[in-house]
Formats: C-alpha cells, structure tokens, sequence
C-alpha cells in the first residue's frame, strides 16, 4: 500500500521540486558587490562600513523524506557574486550530514540527499557554506548557515499504544452511556497536511455500541442490554489518517467490553412445595434440614434472606440464610414429640437484601414456598413429671423415714413400665435409698443438720423394655431443724478482771451461741447454777436481749491473793422443747491500763506489744532452761577436777570470807530481820534462816502492847548473843570446811534523840478512804494500790 501510494505522489513531488529549484534559483543569484561607504570622524580619520552581501544570506532548504529514486535528490543550489563561471570559485559544505547525507558540487555548488530521509526521525539538518578562492585558498565570501529541512509526507499509520483494552459498563443501560475513550497517535507532521488528522470508526460491536469519530468515545447503542443472556463483548474500533479520505493510512485496536451485574432479577424457588423428615429426637438448636432459591444475579445483588411467615412453623422452628452456599438452613426451636404434634407445615419466603429502586417495575424481588415437616415416632427415655424436685426431712429421724416420691412416665405411645435407682457415683447414696416401682424415697440413717443441711442426689429413670434410655433428674433434700444442741457460752479466752473494780460495775457482757437452726437458736436467757451458794464476788445480770452481764460484787480484787476466778453460768434457749447448758467462764484478776473503752491485762500488753504467742513464750523458756543445765554441769565437771584445797599439813591455807549485804533500806524487810539485833533472847527462840522468808509485814503491824515488850528485850546484852553465835558456827557440820568470818554490828541504845525507822512505830488505822485516787489518774494508781492492800490486810 505504500509503495502504490507514493507511486500515486511521484508526479506531485516532481512538480513540486521543479517549482522550488525554480524558487531556489530566483532567491539565490549572487548580488552585486557593494560599495565601501566612509565615514569622516571627529578626529579626521575615517571608518569604513562594509554591506552585507544580500546573495550569500540563506534561509533554509527542503527535501522530500522517503525519496525512492535511483538517483540522489536534488536540495538546492549555493551560488556566489564572485563566481565568473571560470571554476575559480570553490564551494565548501559543512555541518550535519555534510559528505554523508548531503554532497555538493565544488564547481557547480549544487545539492544533493544521497540517501533517504525519514522526517519522524529526524526533522531538519543544520549545514554551514562557504566560498573560496580555488587557487589562493582565500575566502570569497564568509561561512554562512542554513538549514534543511524534510517535507513530511504520509507515511506513518496510526496507532493505539495502550491497546488492546477492558472496559465494562452495566447491564441494562441507556442509550449513549458511555463505555470507554480510545485514543489514536500518528507520527506524521501534524502541521502539514492532512497526514496526521485521525477519524474513528467501529468495524466490529454494532449494533450494540457506536464510537464518536473525533473524540473516539466508545457509547452504548442499544438499550436493556441484559447481562443474564450475554455479558462479554469484543468491539473493534478503526482509526484513519487523511480525515478519512480514500489513500489514508489506518490502524485498529480491540476493545473486550463486559456487562457488570444489577439487580434486575428477583430469586425464585425451583418448586413450589417441598417435604421433609425430622425424628422426634431431633436436638433443640441443630439443623434439620436446608432449601434454596435460586437468583441469576451475582454478589450481593444474589443474596437472599430467609423467613418463616406462618406462624404455625415460626414457633416450632427457625430459618437462617448460609452466606457461601446462599442456601436457607432450618433448625428447631423446641423439641418435637410425634405423640403430639406428628406434622407441621411451614411458608417460607426468600427475599433479595439489596433492592434498586430503578427495577422496581420489575416487581416484587421475592418468592415463597411451602415445606412439609413430617416428625418421626422415636423409642424416647422416661420423662419426669418436673425439671427439679426439693424435698426436706427432719433430723434425727429413724433410718427409713419417708422423704419424698419422683415420678416419670414413658412418652411413647406404648407407655412401657419405668424403674428408678440413684446414681452410685454420688455420695447421696449412704444416706437415701429409692424404691425402684414407685419412686418413693427413704433415709437411710438419721441425719444430723448441723454436720449437712442439704443433700443433693440424682434419681435415675429407664424404661424396662429399653434400659439403655436414661433420664436424669436432680432432687435437692433439705434437712430440717429441730432443737437438739443446748446453747453454750464461748470461753476459749479469758475474762479479765480488773484490780480497781467496784462493786456494781460490769466486767463483761456475754453472749451465748447455739447450732440450731435459728428458731430454736435463738432467745437466750442466763443465770447462776441455783444449787451452788451465792457467789460473793460476781453476779450475773440477763439484759433481755439473748445477752448477759458479769457484775462485780467485791470493792476490790488483788491478783496476789487470788488470780483466777470460775464463774459457771446456766444459759437457756428458746426452742421447743428448750434446752439449757452450763458453761463455765475463767476471770482472770489483772492490773489494768485504761485505754479509753479497752482495758488491757498488763502482762497480756506486755506479751501483745512483743508479738509473742504463749507457745513461743514457752518455747523460749525451755531454751533457757536448757541453757542454764548445761551451764551448771559445765562448772559441776569443772569443780570435780580441781585439786583439793589442803594439799598436806605443811600447805594451810587461810580463807576469808566477807558477807557485804548493803539491804534494801526501809521498805526491805524480808532480807533479814532487825528484831534478831535488837532482841537476842527472841532470836534464840525464833532462829530464823535467810533462806526462810520472815514475815515482815506482820512485824510492821504488831499491836503497841507486843512493840512495847519487844523493846524490853533489847535491854539483854549482845555481847553473850554474839558469843552463842560463834560457839554455833564452831559446831556447825553444815559450814565450808575452812575458816569463815562473821561479822556482827550493834549500834547501840540510849539515843536522845529516839529512831525515825517505821519499825518502832506504833500501826494505827486510819479512818481515812483512799478510794479517790483511782479517780486521779495513772499516776496516782500505785499509790491507791498501797492504801487499798493496806485497808484490806486491816479489814482482814
């Protein structure tokens, strides 16, 4: 086709070169050397102005591209002024393609395209002449630039660079909706000519889509396109050079068009009725069964929801839509007994979920469908008259006792007999047993609230055709109360009493406990055991409200003298028939700290404050012990291995021993006795040992008539008393086998000014009460300690 077509263009490209060697010629004869002008300056020179040569200005050249002659092309010719035709002239050309592309002839200057051209790539070609002298090498006329430029001619198609193309539009769209634009490229000169005006046309897709010629806009040409009877399509679209005219080079490209989906058809059943068996023994909650309707439209244009629009089935079961298979799946709501209900009809209704308003002419996207259920007879287990059954039983009964009756029955419709048992995995069984015929439940044993107040077991069911069917039922069992443990008062810890308690006031209030069940536990009242005597030192108070009080009925109490106390309280309850116990509770006499309401034993403060418990306490005093043994054997060995002290008679040894006991002043009349100084004749009689504890105190309350013979004593001399006392030391087996010294001092009598010692003086009994120092405070109460113990050895 190319080669025809330039064949057509040949005679218009000779034309057309023979005008432009014509126009070339006329534009390019040498002009006449101009003459030099002067110019006269300031300064008398003058200056020389030289005029360019008009005939040695060019501007540019053409040539055809894609010549196919055997001869080369002719471009154009150089001619300079200075040329006489003699050959003198010679013409030289230089720049790009010189001596390749473009030739010149030196004589002549004629030019000419040795090769082809191709303009797409290549658009010009900038060249440099120039004229010299052939002889003298000298320049006739100075280089000068031209260019040559290649015509354009129609030689290039169009084409499509990103072809072949995908497009989709959607099903049943309008007439004009548009598609997809194509756009065609041709490498010709778009200035020049028509080579590079396109026209688009379709060769291939009509009557379905048409293209707009210019813009190559590809449209739908037909109208409810549906997708459901063809979705691909294969359009062919052509673009032509030359505006279309005959002679103009073309190209093609293919476009693959795709229908997409809509929402144009609804779903529908494949039938119209369906039937179905479910057993009676179906699960609560599993599938059953499943149906489907079927949708020609795609993705979430074909999703379908299922529903249950009678209320006969919607009871009984449910429907719920499978999203990957699209298919209704039925599951049971409540259990199904064939005795009663054998079958059951159901309408089901599938619907589209995403509707378009643009196809609701189309009508209603939406089918039904019924479905019958046909429930099958199935061998069931017994079933129990209730879920759970709650039955109580007194405590104590005798062993046998009737608790209660479960009953089951076989649902079928041949009602077989029914045998019940317990099961024997739970512990239930030591206490119950069940009569297999009628269910009837027993004790086995008395049961005791207070060790288990309810009892759970599990009672068994199974027919006698068909043992293997079980059913299970709970029965929960509740042991009932009745009044058999006596109330009691806790005494785990002990009650303190406190040394500076008056007669009157409450040492503590008690409150008794009971097993029993709250209607016979409760509503306590207390007294003293009425067959002891009456306590002297603590009574008893009921406050009415199940409490009692510890009153205090001495003015004082000391812990020397009596420590502990035992107070038995006799406390009654309030059931039917009501018990009574007696517990008895240990006072504890202590020293008190007042901490606000809290009184606190000091020897519990002292053992409280340094985190220790009796067993620790004990633990450590054992240690101790064990300590000190092993000590006391150590210096036992130690002594048994020393040498005797009198070695022989020539080593006699003298040992003193000196007794320094300072005494304890006034308030030490324990340590030794000052009668035994001052009255020899009454230490002879009493002769007390230190080891002994004297009692002093009785000597510090001796009435004035025995003081005053004590002092008549005094007048016998010490003298003889010491001597005894050395005659007793000689004789004395019990003494350390050496010599010891024992020193005795006597001070004297017959002082003017008489002894300040309180042992002389007279005990009078003071009228006074002392009791207001309790009132004073902690500072005062040792004192108040001294007077009361005071008044109480008087009173005594």
């Amino acid at each position: 086709m190319r080669i025809s077509t330039t064949s057509c263009l040949y005679p218009f490209l000779v034309c057309l070169c023979f005008i432009q060697r014509c126009y070339g010629a006329s534009h390019h004869v040498p002009a006449k050397v101009p003459s030099k002008n002067q110019t006269k300056l300031a300064n008398g020179e003058t200056e020389v102005h030289h005029r360019p040569k008009r005939g040695w200005i060019w501007n540019q050249f053409f040539v055809l591209e894609e010549h196919l002659g055997p001869d080369a092309q002719y471009v154009g010719k150089l001619h300079s002024n200075s040329d006489k035709g003699d050959g003198s002239v010679r013409y030289i050309l230089s720049g790009e393609g010189a001596g390749t592309i473009f030739i010149i002839d030196e004589v002549t200057g004629d030019i000419h395209a040795t090769k082809s051209l191709d303009r797409e790539r290549k658009t010009h070609y900038v060249l440099h002449a120039q004229a010299l002298d052939r002889y003298t090498e000298e320049a006739l006329e100075p280089k000068s630039e031209f260019i040559i430029k290649v015509q354009d001619i129609n030689d290039n198609a169009p084409k499509f660079p990103d072809g072949p193309f995908v497009a989709t539009v959607p099903e049943m769209s309008e007439v004009g909706t548009s598609v997809l634009q194509v756009t065609a490229s041709d490498a010709d000169d778009p200035t020049y000519g028509n080579s590079a005006r396109i026209v688009y046309s379709i060769l291939q897709g009509q009557p379905y889509f048409s293209v707009d010629p210019k813009t190559g806009i590809i449209r739908t040409a037909l109208s409810d396109m549906d997708r459901e009877a063809r979705e691909h399509y294969t359009v062919v679209i052509q673009a032509k050079d030359m505006a279309g005219q005959v002679g103009g080079l073309s190209g093609s490209t293919t476009i693959n068009i795709t229908l997409t989906d809509v929402n144009d058809n609804p779903p529908m059943f494949p039938q119209k009725n369906y039937q179905l068996y479910v057993p009676e023994s179906a699960q609560v909650g599993k599938p059953v069964g499943k149906i489907k309707a079927n949708d020609e439209d795609l993705g979430i244009n074909a999703d379908i929801k299922y529903s249950i629009i009678n209320s006969e089935g919607a009871n009984t079961f449910s429907i719920s839509t499978d999203r990957d298979t699209r298919e209704g799946i039925i599951s049971l709501k409540k259990p199904l007994n064939y005795e009663r209900k054998k079958t059951y009809t159901l309408h089901i209704e599938g619907t589209n979920t995403h509707m378009d308003p643009r196809f609701s002419y189309l009508g209603s996207f939406k089918d039904t469908a019924t479905l019958k259920i046909t429930v099958g007879d199935v061998d069931e287990a017994p079933v129990f008259s209730i879920d759970h059954y709650i039955m109580d039983v007194y405590e104590n009964s005798p062993s046998g006792t009737e608790v209660g009756v479960v009953t089951a029955r076989d649902p079928d419709s041949r009602n077989s007999p029914v045998r019940y048992f317990l099961d024997s995995k739970e512990e239930g069984v030591r206490y119950f047993r069940i009569d297999e015929i009628s269910g009837l439940i027993r004790t086995t044993q008395p049961l005791d609230r207070e060790d288990m107040a309810w009892h759970n077991i599990t009672v068994m069911a199974s027919e006698v055709d068909n043992p293997s069917l079980l059913s299970h039922i709970p029965v929960t069992i509740q042991v009932l109360d009745v009044n058999d443990n006596p109330p009691e008062i806790a005494t785990d810890e002990e009650v303190i009493v406190c040394e500076s308690s008056r007669p009157g006031q409450v040492i503590q209030t008690v409150t008794a406990v009971d097993k029993d069940d709250f209607a016979n536990g409760q509503g306590f009242s207390y007294a003293l055991p009425s067959q002891l005597p009456v306590n002297p030192n603590f009574t008893l108070k009921d406050n009415g409200d199940s409490t009692a009080s510890i009153i205090g009925r001495r003015r004082r109490f000391n812990h020397l003298t009596q420590e502990l106390y035992e107070l038995p309280i006799v406390v009654w309850d309030g059931g039917e028939p009501s018990l009574s116990g007696t517990s008895t509770l240990t006072l504890r006499v202590c020293p008190c700290q007042r901490h606000g309401r809290i009184r606190m034993c000091q020897g519990e403060a002292f053992l409280s404050s340094a985190g220790l418990s009796t067993g620790a306490l004990i633990a450590i005093l054992l240690c101790i012990v064990i300590l000190l043994a092993i000590v006391v054997l150590f210096v036992t060995l130690r002594r048994s291995k020393k040498e005797p002290l009198i070695i022989s008679e020539e080593d006699i040894r003298e040992n003193v021993v000196t007794y320094d006991d300072e005494g304890g002043g006034e308030e030490d009349t324990e340590a030794f006795d000052m009668i035994a100084l001052r009255n020899p004749a009454a230490a002879e009689e009493l002769k007390f040992r230190r080891d002994v504890r004297p009692e002093a105190r009785k000597h510090c309350a001796t009435p004035r008539s025995r003081r005053t013979k004590a002092v008549e004593l005094d007048e016998v001399d010490v003298h003889e008393f010491i001597k005894q006392r050395l005659v007793e030391a000689d004789v004395d087996t019990s003494v350390p086998p050496y010599d010891s010294l024992q020193t005795y001092a006597y001070e004297g009598q017959g002082s003017p000014t008489g002894s300040i010692s309180p042992l002389d003086t007279p005990g009078t009994q003071s009228e006074q009460d002392y009791n207001y120092l309790d009132d004073w405070g902690p500072e005062f109460q040792k004192l108040a300690e001294l007077y009361g113990e005071a008044d109480s050895d008087v009173t005594t």
